[in-house]
């Protein structure tokens, strides 16, 4: 695989989205190339620069930003005025920044939650959608990774994980977890903040990686935050929102790209999505789990960047 080169953004703004919220945002690229906005996951575990290197810097005008709460953005870990419609809404803001009056969208994980629902929610804004990891937010998808499903995969991670959650909470380990990392004891906070984000981390992928697990240990707080704020809310939607309102994209391309072996959000929900949306193809990465970094993940994603979008 050759990747293209990591540049330093050829625009950098503080956005103002709220009287609480600001967001960094990110340009890289041609300022007369194929707009490309990319959504990062989590919720709460920011962008990096490391993800242009999908991207051929001649042929997009790559946007980035950190999604309220992370990243660069400020207040860091903040809740508050955070829900899916407020994110819905940044994005709109950032192209109305940028005078992008549609865009191709990319997102992963989370960031597939968000593209999807952001395109059912402005379907005219919208050129294509290029997803990865597909988490449809259903009550049964929280709880395989949360409660119970996961944990028959990866049991010696998972015990690592319910150990600080008293044996008498274990009925809800959301919850629990939940009420530990908003603790007003820092260090029951800073030990749940950790415990969550290495959760996820160690089951990114197939094969463990310590360059994915280090990068969740990284933004630790804002992800544990804002992921267990939504997740404790369904994000802010309905049960199936996404399949139910889907006939709203009907007439938008979508490329699926899912890990076989993913074990955060399994393929049963990118089977589920392609189903339903006759304008998707489903492309199975047969070696991978979870993370955009592996792999055979990796080298989808750059083929339908560099030769199939136009």
């Amino acid at each position: 695989m050759k990747f293209h080169p990591i540049n330093k953004p050829s625009n950098q703004y503080m956005l103002k989205v709220s009287d609480s919220h600001e967001i960094n945002v990110e340009e890289y690229g041609n300022k007369n190339g194929i707009p490309m906005l990319f959504l990062h996951g989590g919720p709460g575990a920011g962008t990096s620069p490391i993800f242009q290197k999908y991207f051929n810097p001649n042929k997009y005008r790559l946007i980035m930003f950190d999604q309220r709460g992370c990243g660069k953005s400020n207040p860091y870990g903040e809740v508050t005025e955070n829900t899916t419609q407020d994110l819905i809404r940044d994005i709109n803001l950032i192209l109305g920044h940028f005078n992008i009056d549609k865009t191709h969208i990319y997102g992963g994980s989370w960031g597939s939650t968000l593209a999807l629902l952001y395109a059912e929610a402005h379907p005219e804004k919208v050129v294509s959608l290029t997803l990865r990891g597909i988490f449809l937010c259903r009550k049964d998808d929280i709880n395989w990774f949360y409660q119970n499903g996961a944990s028959e995969i990866y049991p010696q991670y998972w015990e690592n994980y319910i150990s600080i959650v008293d044996q008498s909470k274990r009925e809800n380990i959301l919850s629990a977890y939940h009420k530990m990392i908003f603790s007003s004891d820092e260090t029951i906070s800073n030990r749940a903040c950790k415990e969550w984000s290495l959760w996820e981390g160690k089951s990114s992928c197939l094969i463990p990686s310590n360059n994915v697990i280090n990068s969740f240990d990284e933004c630790a707080v804002s992800l544990a935050r804002i992921e267990s704020h939504f997740f404790m809310n369904n994000c802010f939607i309905r049960e199936n929102q996404i399949l139910e309102d889907i006939n709203k994209i009907k007439d938008i391309p979508c490329i699926i790209v899912h890990g076989q072996y993913d074990i955060v959000c399994p393929i049963r929900q990118a089977h589920d999505l392609h189903k339903v949306y006759d304008n998707a193809e489903l492309i199975i990465a047969k070696d991978a789990g979870h993370s955009l970094l592996e792999p055979s993940i990796s080298k989808e994603i750059l083929n339908i960047f560099d030769n199939v979008i136009e």
